[in-house]
């Protein structure tokens, strides 16, 4: 039993020092390096570095040099074996208005190792909130608007089932 618990402390100790040490900062800029691939950039005004996360302050994305989006603040959380996204105040440019929904509120991807083939996401906005999951192994995308306000740019793209209306494409 002692061998046991000597063995989950050294691993417990392991496992916090490779999230307190891990550079999260080099795994941001790879990101934005594959982001780059699709001529998508994120340009930010400050990033912090927590024991576990890593915060960015004031993004504004561009997608071929065109600013298309800016984002209040940027929360990349681990655990290794689950990791999520948060997005605080997400405001699309006005020229896209006609397009997807102006204002998000918040926004959460989230992954864990429990269901390894999925993606789920959280957002809440001026269209109202809505859940969904990205299947990695079909990829394909399902997003169920439950209370939708505001939708009318999205409902040329959006199938009506019982429980409201509901985003399906593949990826």
């Amino acid at each position: 039993m002692q061998m046991v618990k000597k063995s989950f402390i050294v691993f417990m100790v392991a496992w916090f020092a490779i999230l307190v040490f891990m550079p999260k900062q080099e795994f941001y800029f790879k990101l934005e390096e594959e982001l780059a691939k699709h001529e998508i950039e994120l340009n930010e005004k400050k990033i912090h570095e927590g024991f576990f996360s890593l915060t960015l302050e004031q993004v504004a994305v561009y997608f071929k040099g065109i600013n298309v989006a800016t984002i209040e603040e940027v929360d990349l959380f681990t655990l290794l074996f689950y990791s999520s996204i948060e997005l605080q105040t997400l405001h699309v440019d006005d020229s896209l208005k006609s397009m997807v929904p102006q204002e998000t509120k918040k926004a959460l991807l989230a992954y864990s190792v429990l269901a390894p083939l999925e993606v789920s996401v959280d957002a809440s906005g001026s269209f109202g909130s809505m859940v969904g999951i990205m299947d990695l192994s079909t990829r394909k995308v399902r997003l169920d608007f439950n209370e939708s306000k505001n939708i009318e740019m999205l409902k040329p793209h959006l199938k009506k089932d019982e429980k409201g209306w509901v985003y399906e494409t593949s990826f």
